[in-house]
């Protein structure tokens, strides 16, 4: 690579919806600097996504060394690169370890670590929403200067160039007209099972929804396939496609689907990225003005979520998706 391209790092590291909100700072970031070399320093999970995504040139996914060695190995594969700037929009310990490493000289960095040169000083950052926040950051970083920081304000993620990153799927022949489709996502993080609705809920609302005219199709990962069976026992023709799709799939599902429902989770933001109208649950455990997808978007809230009542979520569902005609 030619000397005079200019070389960018940006810092994402996880986790799942996260990364999905941080796609709308990562597409300004190529825009401020559209012939720049852009490496993303990132973790296995999102190696896929990341490499056929059109803001980066290249993909290191060592951003969580476990030890000595692999920390200085990073250490020289950042100081061999030379950027010419640092976007870390994980920031948080992790990354602030990362940029301490490269002391006495590191290159300038946008972002909260101690010393860097590029600081997010806004006192109000931690109560801002990720989109929000990070978009203030890259206005204190030189490169938004009428960036969108009121609540509500700055632009969500665009996972529109998926659909062109991905050969379109062949129509199966002799195949019906499908019958539209919602996303489920009932499960989650294992360690925060008070982030999920009761999956006999979501098995109460899949029959509401199936005879209102719709299929289901229920993500997630492997784990979860066994959410999907209790499913599947109030509506047999659900779809199980519990660890079956990457990240990318679940988008371009989200792309076609009449509806999303589910907890605040991975998935369902990039369900809701991917463009399906999408109602999200969120329990006290989390904070939807600091992290909620958006978009056409639907925020329905409980203390508890088992205390949620379904025919809130059927109606709210029938809002964003009205049952179809015929």
């Amino acid at each position: 690579m030619p000397r005079n391209v200019e070389r960018i790092l940006v810092i994402k590291l996880s986790a799942l919806g996260d990364f999905v909100l941080a796609m709308a700072a990562m597409k300004r970031i190529r825009q401020a600097h559209p012939k720049a070399h852009i490496t993303l320093l990132t973790t296995p999970p999102f190696e896929a996504l990341a490499r056929i995504c059109p803001y980066f040139n290249a993909v290191d996914t060592g951003g969580r060394p476990e030890g000595f060695p692999e920390w200085m190995a990073l250490r020289k594969r950042i100081k061999d690169a030379g950027y010419d700037k640092v976007y870390d929009l994980q920031t948080s310990a992790q990354s602030n370890r990362i940029f301490q490493l490269l002391r006495p000289a590191p290159p300038p960095w946008s972002g909260v670590a101690f010393g860097c040169s590029l600081p997010h000083r806004n006192p109000l950052r931690n109560g801002m929403h990720t989109l929000e926040r990070q978009a203030d950051q890259l206005m204190y970083a030189g490169i938004w200067e009428d960036a969108p920081t009121e609540p509500g304000s700055a632009p969500p993620p665009d996972l529109s160039w998926i659909a062109r990153a991905r050969p379109p799927e062949r129509p199966v022949a002799g195949a019906n007209r499908p019958r539209p489709y919602v996303i489920f996502v009932p499960g989650g993080s294992a360690h925060r099972m008070d982030k999920r609705w009761p999956v006999e809920k979501y098995s109460e609302l899949a029959r509401i929804l199936y005879g209102r005219g719709f299929d289901i199709v229920i993500v997630g990962g492997p784990q979860e396939t066994g959410l999907a069976h209790e499913i599947q026992r109030a509506v047999p023709r659900a779809r199980d496609l519990t660890g079956r799709t990457d990240f990318a799939s679940v988008a371009l599902l989200g792309a076609k689907a009449a509806l999303a429902v589910g907890n605040d989770t991975g998935p369902l933001h990039l369900a809701a990225a991917g463009g399906a109208p999408t109602i999200v649950l969120f329990s006290r455990a989390s904070d939807p003005g600091l992290s909620a997808p958006r978009g056409r978007v639907a925020i329905l809230r409980a203390e508890n979520l088992a205390e949620l009542p379904v025919a809130q979520v059927a109606q709210a569902a029938n809002a964003l998706a009205p049952a179809p005609s015929g």
